[in-house]
């Protein structure tokens, strides 16, 4: 038979009904978890976008470049780095 010593242990080790009620309350939700994906969707869009803006400007700078050499080259100057 149980007595109160062996009710107080089985109270330390197994989860009573409010334990588990406030691990209930403290589960993601399928909204958190929206939430998240539209936030990291969001910040992919942005990310992809200065991507495309960085390769645009690369390009940007090499015509440039270019420029400055055929520039130098018919004014007889050297460019150096």
């Amino acid at each position: 038979m149980l007595d109160d010593k062996d009710i107080q242990k089985m109270m330390e080790v197994f989860p009573t009904k409010d334990d588990l009620k406030e691990a209930v309350e403290n589960l993601v939700t399928k909204d958190d978890f929206n939430d998240l994906q539209t936030s990291v969707d969001a910040y992919v869009k942005k990310a992809d976008a200065y991507f495309q803006e960085m390769v645009m400007l690369s390009h940007k700078v090499d015509r440039h470049e270019k420029w400055f050499h055929q520039i130098a080259e018919k004014l007889g100057m050297k460019l150096e780095y």
